[in-house]
């Protein structure tokens, strides 16, 4: 285990010196503070341990050793099914009650991170009550707390209605995971919560629809010395792309950039020398909308500005996103922070649209995070005791009978 020492250190700081962004601090005074000291270390310890493991898309090894330890650290039992499922290369982990294939509450999280520049160092640390690594804050913090009260609630109360899935392809697109699951493999539950948007306060209730494209652009190679020989895809690349979006910026309305936009994200050719015109060019572009715009008026835009030498491959494609969260949820999270809840729209895109189209409520929150896909990532530790004690809260009152509390 990583530095039990230093969490333990860190969550007494945390509990004694209210003024460090502890912003729910005023519930500490119905919380035993040794449970607490408890539950921050063995989050600090299962995040910082997520994060050791460089679980990109780029490393199968890793990702099948990051999946065998959330099976481990679920703690599977005689009344608990799991199951390993591989679509595509893809490892998914289901976790479900001996006899129950619909859940009350399913937890769903993936293990996943984005790869990052060559010689990055997949280490955590801890820093003024953070935990800084790739992947701190999407979503190996948020995968520990979900491992932690799923493995608590079914040692207190063995054979519960709470399941667990753990997919490892979110950072693609999540075709073979999440999606798979609901579409393929059939799984189904009552209640979903899927932290991977929004903050402590903030839930979650729209994100935008995602289309991720590829352009190939050809031309005819030739010396850089005689451009008028050639046909340049880079230059018909670069004025298409300038048409593309200055169009997409026409749609912007005043609404907090909530409207339509369309980044460039890679731009590259075959070409390894500084002299040659290339006979190819490729582009891939990250489309975000929210409705009512949709998938067709996005591709039909861009096909718009092709010529007969482009080609448009779909990457990634997904419509807009309406979320329905539990009102006990927000509620309780409300009890918890001591501060109102905000209903909130997330530009980025999640596996919480595979969920909701099944008209399955979703909640959709997290704790503090920041600089999400740099190898500076962060999580505020309070915050993760805080999103901890609201699923506890939240999972009591929703599956546990008074009588039994």
């Amino acid at each position: 285990m990583f530095a039990l020492a230093m969490s333990l250190q860190i969550a007494r700081i945390y509990l004694l010196k209210p003024g460090l962004n502890c912003q729910w601090i005023g519930v500490m005074t119905v919380i035993d503070r040794r449970a607490s000291e408890e539950v921050q270390k063995r989050l600090v310890e299962l995040t910082c341990d997520l994060i050791a493991i460089p679980s990109t898309c780029d490393r199968p090894d890793d990702i099948k050793r990051c999946t065998e330890f959330v099976i481990k650290h679920a703690e599977v039992s005689e009344t608990l099914t799991a199951r390993l499922i591989c679509e595509h290369d893809v490892l998914s982990t289901v976790i479900l009650p001996r006899g129950i294939d619909v859940p009350e509450i399913m937890l769903f999280a993936h293990l996943d991170v984005v790869s990052l520049p060559e010689g990055t160092q997949y280490l955590p640390s801890i820093r003024k009550g953070r935990i800084y690594g790739p992947g701190a804050g999407d979503m190996k913090s948020e995968l520990a707390i979900l491992l932690e009260i799923f493995r608590v609630f079914h040692e207190r109360y063995p054979g519960i209605s709470l399941g667990l899935a753990v997919t490892s392809d979110e950072e693609r697109g999540g075709a073979y995971g999440t999606r798979y699951l609901c579409e393929k493999f059939g799984l189904r539950c009552r209640t979903a919560i899927v932290p991977d948007s929004g903050s402590l306060n903030d839930i979650a209730v729209e994100e935008k629809g995602t289309v991720h494209i590829k352009i190939t652009v050809r031309g005819a190679a030739g010396h850089a010395s005689r451009p008028w020989l050639a046909d340049n895809p880079n230059d018909r690349a670069i004025v298409t792309l300038s048409k593309i979006q200055n169009h997409f910026a026409t749609l912007q309305n005043g609404s907090g950039y909530w409207y339509p936009t369309c980044t460039v994200t890679v731009l590259q050719t075959e070409n390894r020398v500084p002299n040659r015109i290339a006979n190819t060019a490729e582009v891939i572009c990250d489309i975000r909308f929210p409705a009512p715009f949709t998938i067709d008026q996005m591709l039909s835009t861009v096909q718009g500005f092709l010529d007969d030498k482009m080609e448009l491959e779909v990457l990634v494609a997904a419509e807009p996103t309406l979320l329905s969260p539990d009102p006990l949820f927000l509620s309780v999270t409300e009890e918890i922070t001591g501060k109102p809840v905000r209903l909130i729209r997330e530009h980025g895109g999640s596996d919480a649209r595979f969920i909701a189209q099944y008209g399955i409520p979703v909640m959709m929150s997290r704790p503090f995070v920041g600089n999400l896909h740099a190898d500076d990532e962060w999580v505020d530790i309070a915050s993760m005791e805080a999103l901890y004690r609201i699923y506890e809260r939240y999972l009591e009152r929703k599956l546990i009978p008074i009588t039994q509390r």
